[in-house]
């Protein structure tokens, strides 16, 4: 340790050391952030640990760190692309097995970071409350034939909080995999072998694995496997830029952005459900625009929109959603990254309150019959005692009761950096708003479940009706109350930063639920600011709905909040142009614009208001600029 340097930073440069050590790379940069951990072209991003390095912290990032750096070393990008099956669950299992395959090479090796990535994995999976499950389900199983081939490979009990869900699923996988597990162990040196091996255990787990496609394809197939690994890095990072995939040299599909005991795809969500493989979003090039894949904007409209079933929405406080220590712990990693740009979003957040208060301070009218005596006008008073015009009249500007709603988008293309800048942009702005006695409520928007959840197994259950309508449970989630102190609720808005939360977006449904609770607000004036960075996109719903059902049904609230509420709505779009959606919009392609972004639009708003008011009076208005000698 270098004199006088905190134990934090010690500790940083040795975990950066250590990486690239075991991942054979001395060119790699090693950050630490509060993104998920993974690698993008030549940069490696792991948890950022607390300043008082707990032993149980240290030992998860260290596990991180081991579990990212043994696949950068022993993994080939290449042929896992060629290899890798299709469906929903099959491409889970294989990406679970290939990371138990990596890690067991560097744990043979060195028994100190098999102990660092088990401590890793028992964090997660107790994050993810695999301790409390119940029964067997398809979204577990991937990690349940993970820990049963960890387990034959390295001879290491599962972790405590997964000893539940391998009790669940043994009996039944050593029944169906017992031998194919044996045979993963001959070949764990071989990731051809190994992967061909892994395909063959899927189909004896009676799952689709869709064509195979032999490896020895190398040469017809290489372009696509390219394709392939670079929508992996698409789907993993979660609306990063696109430019993480052109810096991965030739292998984009290193470029973790999810968990990484997860592999590159697959990143598991906190109700243990899987991200799909196939991706339900996809960002794009920053400021292009995109449209959903099937697109049918000239379809004519059904009747009207609808939810399958709304038994299993849930409209949750954001504090419930996670334990306490969680909610702390979240909350640091917010502070540690607004700490890093505390002067920039210091200075935007005192622009917009000068700019506010000044709307609200009060002034003088001047050159008056009567009032009290100016006493700048003493002089003529003297001279000339019945002049008139010396006295003036205190005045106080307008300014309405105000209410903002910011809606943030919370799917998983928001994964990273546009989730992080998000969530310290409210928190500066709930601040800010609140000095300027501007009520402000923060909300969030998902779906429970990847691909449908309870709602399409209600839906299968009843016989699988045509056009069903909506096909997944909602989750909208309140960070902030209006009526909240920003004090009671900092802690929430870190909740945003939890891996796993993000899921699918129904924008429609958001909107109309941020915007009802406006209006039961009893201010004058209510704004609703929406935070997006792409369409409506949920896949159980569009695999049985019309291909626009759910962007169709966007643009029709957006009509009706735009002409006919009273609720103020401005949008702004986060690499992807939403002026398409709404009159009144902003698409910023750098995430890092947004708190600017969001504070330049509000303060638009307030100056709009005023130049609005002197249309509506203009005699008023120039009353006011004779009066006070303009």
């Amino acid at each position: 340790m270098s004199e006088g340097e905190p134990p934090i930073e010690s500790f940083k440069r040795a975990v950066a050391a250590c990486f690239r050590a075991v991942a054979d790379d001395s060119e790699i940069d090693v950050a630490f952030t509060a993104e998920p951990p993974g690698v993008a072209g030549n940069r490696a991003r792991l948890p950022f640990p607390s300043r008082d390095l707990p032993r149980e912290e240290v030992a998860q990032v260290r596990g991180e760190a081991d579990a990212l750096a043994l696949k950068l070393r022993h993994h080939d990008p290449a042929i896992h692309a060629r290899a890798l099956p299709g469906g929903d669950v099959a491409p889970a299992i294989f990406e679970a097995l290939e990371q138990a395959r990596v890690e067991a090479i560097g744990a043979k090796r060195m028994a100190g970071l098999g102990e660092n990535i088990a401590a890793a994995l028992e964090d997660r999976y107790r994050r993810e409350g695999l301790h409390r499950i119940d029964d067997q389900t398809e979204a577990t199983m991937p990690e349940a034939v993970r820990l049963l081939a960890r387990q034959l490979f390295t001879g290491a009990e599962p972790p405590p909080a997964a000893q539940r869900l391998c009790a669940l699923w043994e009996a039944d996988l050593r029944k169906k995999i017992g031998a194919d597990l044996r045979e993963l162990n001959a070949v764990i040196d071989d990731q051809a072998a190994y992967s061909r091996t892994v395909r063959k255990l899927i189909a004896d787990l009676d799952i689709e694995i869709g064509a195979e496609q032999d490896a020895d394809d190398a040469d017809s197939s290489g372009d696509d496997a390219d394709d392939d690994s670079a929508q992996a890095e698409s789907d993993e990072q979660g609306g990063d830029s696109a430019d993480a995939a052109s810096e991965a040299g030739g292998d984009p599909s290193d470029a973790d952005g999810g968990d990484e005991d997860m592999g590159d795809m697959m990143p598991e969500d906190s109700d243990g459900e899987m991200m799909p493989s196939d991706g339900s979003e996809e960002p794009g090039d920053p400021g292009k625009r995109w449209r959903p894949e099937h697109d049918l904007s000239n379809v004519p409209k059904e009747p009207f929109y609808a939810a399958y079933t709304e038994a299993f929405d849930e409209v949750v406080n954001a504090e419930t959603l996670c334990d306490p220590e969680e909610l702390s712990r979240l909350r640091q990693l917010l502070d540690q990254q607004l700490a890093q740009v505390q002067g920039l979003i210091g200075r935007l957040a005192n622009r917009l309150q000068r700019r506010l208060m000044a709307k609200q301070t009060r002034s003088w009218e001047f050159n008056l019959e009567e009032g009290l005596l100016d006493t700048a006008r003493l002089v003529r008073v003297v001279t000339s005692p019945l002049q008139p015009l010396s006295f003036k009249r205190e005045h106080e500007i307008e300014f309405r009761d105000t209410v903002v709603s910011l809606l943030i988008d919370n799917s998983g293309s928001m994964r990273g950096r546009p989730i992080t800048i998000a969530a310290m942009s409210a928190d500066v702005l709930s601040r800010t708003l609140e000095r300027c006695a501007v009520k402000v409520e923060v909300l969030g928007f998902t779906t429970r479940a990847w691909k449908g959840g309870q709602s399409r197994d209600h839906w299968i259950a009843e016989g699988k009706t045509a056009n069903p309508g909506r096909l997944n449970d909602l989750r909208h989630i309140v960070y902030k109350a209006a009526d909240a102190p920003w004090r009671r609720a900092r802690k929430n808005l870190g909740l945003m930063l939890r891996e796993g939360l993000l899921k699918e977006n129904i924008d429609g449904e958001a909107l109309l639920w941020a915007h009802n609770r406006l209006l039961a607000r009893p201010e004058q004036r209510r704004i609703l600011m929406v935070i997006s960075d792409g369409a409506p996109v949920d896949d159980s719903t569009l695999s049985v709905n019309p291909g626009n059902y759910l962007e169709r049904h966007l643009r029709d609230v957006i009509d009706y909040i735009e002409t006919r509420s009273p609720v103020e709505l401005i949008a702004i779009g986060i690499g992807h142009d939403v002026t398409r959606y709404y009159r009144r919009a902003v698409t910023i392609v750098d995430v890092e614009q947004l708190g600017g972004t969001m504070m330049e639009k509000l303060a638009e708003l307030f100056d709009d208001e005023d130049n609005s008011g002197s249309k509506r009076f203009p005699g008023k208005a120039r009353k006011r600029r004779r009066a006070s000698g303009r």
